[in-house]
C-alpha cells in the first residue's frame, strides 16, 4: 500500500494552502462579521482553478481526481469554512449533478461558465418540511404541453442567490410510480425565470460569508428540456450526489480541524503561564496529541473514501463514515483549540472562535451526523429502522 501522494496532489496542496493564507484568510473574519459573500475572493479561487477540478477539459475543468478536489477544499477549509462551503458546494452540488446527469446540451450550455467561475449553480434539495426526510419533498413540477410548471419552496440552499447565480437544480415530485411512491425528478430552473425567486438568508450562526438561500416557485415554468437526466431517477441523482458530497464535507471537517490544531499549538508555544508555555503542561500537550492523533485518523478514512471513488468502487459506507468522522474531529479540535485559548478563544478577534462556530453545521448539512449512522448501520448489516 502506498500512502504517498502523487507530485501534482502535493503541488496542488501547496498552492491552495499558499493562495488561502494568502487571498482568503486576511479578510475572512471581516466577511463573516459583515455576513457578506465575496464575489471578488471567489473569483480567485476560479482562476486557481477550484471549480470544476474534477470535470472533463471537455467541458472547461481540470481534470484531476477526486483525492486532488478533497486536497483542495480540505485546505481553504484549513482557512475559512465560509469559502470552503462555496468551493464544495459548487463542485459536488452545483456542478456535479449536471456533468454526471446532464445531456451535451446541458454540459455545453452550463458547464464551461461554471468551472470559470462566471457563475454559480445550486442545489434545490431540502425543504421546510423535508430534510432528512428529502425524499418526502413537496415541490411538485407537472407537465403542460412542453413545458414544467413547478411550485413549492427549498430551504438552506448555498450559493442560490448571489449576484453571478445561473440557477439552480430542483428536487420535483412528477407524478407516481407504479409501486404506489413518489416520483421524483431533477428539473434545472435558470435564475430570471418568471415565478422563481431566490432570497439570502440572514443571522446565521456559521459560514457566514457563504451564500445561503430560500427559494420559492409559483407557477414557475421551464421547457420540458429542462429535465436533469431520466424522469423518476432524481432519488438516485440525489443519492449519488450525496455520496460525493459527504466527501466534501469531510474535507471540510478536516481542513477545519487542521486549522484549529494549528492555531491551538501556536497559541499554546506562545501564551505564558507559571513562568512558561503553556504546551508544556502535560494536561495541554495531551490535549494536542490528541487532536494531531485524531486529524491523522480522519485523514487516512477520508483518502481512502476518495481513492474507492476515483477507482470506481463502491464507497457509500466509507463516504458516510468518513463525513460522521471528520465532522466529529473538527468538533472535537475545535473544542480543545477554543479551551487552550481560554478567555481569548470566546473573542472574534481570534479566528478559533469563528471555528467553533462553524464547526456546527458539519454535523448538519448533506445529512445530519444522525444519518450518517443509519447508513453506516444499514451498511454493515444491522436494521437500523
Amino acid at each position: 500500500m502506498d500512502f504517498r501522494l502523487s507530485t501534482e496532489q502535493e503541488i496542488l496542496r501547496e498552492s491552495v494552502r499558499s493562495f488561502a493564507e494568502k487571498e482568503i484568510k486576511p479578510v475572512a473574519r471581516e466577511l463573516d462579521k459583515k455576513e457578506e459573500f465575496s464575489c471578488e475572493t471567489m473569483q480567485k479561487m476560479a482562476e486557481l482553478g477550484l471549480f470544476g477540478i474534477f470535470v472533463s477539459e471537455k467541458y472547461g475543468g481540470q481534470a484531476m481526481d477526486y483525492i486532488s478536489y478533497i486536497i483542495a477544499v480540505e485546505e481553504v477549509a484549513r482557512v475559512d469554512g465560509s469559502h470552503a462551503a462555496t468551493v464544495a458546494a459548487e463542485n459536488s452540488l452545483g456542478i456535479g449533478p449536471i456533468y454526471y446527469f446532464g445531456n451535451e446540451v446541458q454540459k455545453q450550455k452550463y458547464l464551461p461558465k461554471l468551472c470559470r467561475g462566471e457563475a454559480l449553480w445550486g442545489f434545490g434539495l431540502t425543504e421546510p418540511n423535508a430534510g432528512s426526510d428529502a425524499a418526502n419533498a413537496r415541490t411538485t413540477a407537472v407537465l403542460d404541453g412542453d413545458e414544467w410548471v413547478i411550485n413549492g419552496s427549498k430551504i438552506f440552499i448555498t450559493n442560490a442567490s448571489t449576484r453571478i447565480s445561473a440557477g439552480v437544480t430542483v428536487l420535483c415530485r412528477t407524478g407516481m410510480r407504479d409501486d404506489g411512491r413518489t416520483e421524483l425528478s431533477c428539473i434545472l430552473v435558470e435564475t430570471g425565470t418568471p415565478g422563481y425567486t431566490a432570497r439570502e438568508m440572514h443571522d446565521k450562526m456559521m459560514w457566514r460569508a457563504s451564500n445561503t438561500s430560500e427559494l420559492y416557485f409559483e407557477d414557475c415554468r421551464v421547457p420540458k428540456e429542462n429535465l436533469l437526466g431520466t424522469r423518476g431517477h432524481g432519488f438516485h441523482q440525489m443519492m449519488q450526489t450525496l455520496d460525493a458530497g459527504r466527501l466534501s464535507i469531510g474535507a471540510m471537517g478536516l481542513g477545519g480541524a487542521q486549522g484549529c490544531f494549528d492555531m491551538a499549538l501556536k497559541y499554546s508555544n506562545q501564551r505564558e503561564q507559571f513562568g512558561r508555555p503553556i504546551a508544556n503542561f502535560q494536561v495541554n500537550a495531551f490535549k494536542l496529541a490528541d487532536m494531531a492523533l485524531e486529524i491523522e485518523c480522519a485523514r487516512l478514512l477520508l483518502y481512502k473514501a476518495c481513492w474507492l471513488r476515483d477507482n470506481d468502487l463502491p464507497f457509500s459506507k466509507e463516504a458516510a463514515m468518513a463525513k460522521l468522522c471528520c465532522s466529529e474531529v473538527m468538533y472535537r479540535c475545535a473544542n480543545h483549540a477554543v479551551q487552550l485559548h481560554g478567555g481569548y478563544g470566546l473573542m472574534k478577534e481570534y479566528d478559533v472562535e469563528r471555528f467553533y462556530r462553524d464547526q456546527k453545521l458539519l454535523d448538519i448539512g448533506e445529512g445530519t451526523s444522525e444519518v450518517q449512522r443509519i447508513v453506516i448501520a444499514r451498511h454493515i448489516g444491522a436494521k437500523c429502522l
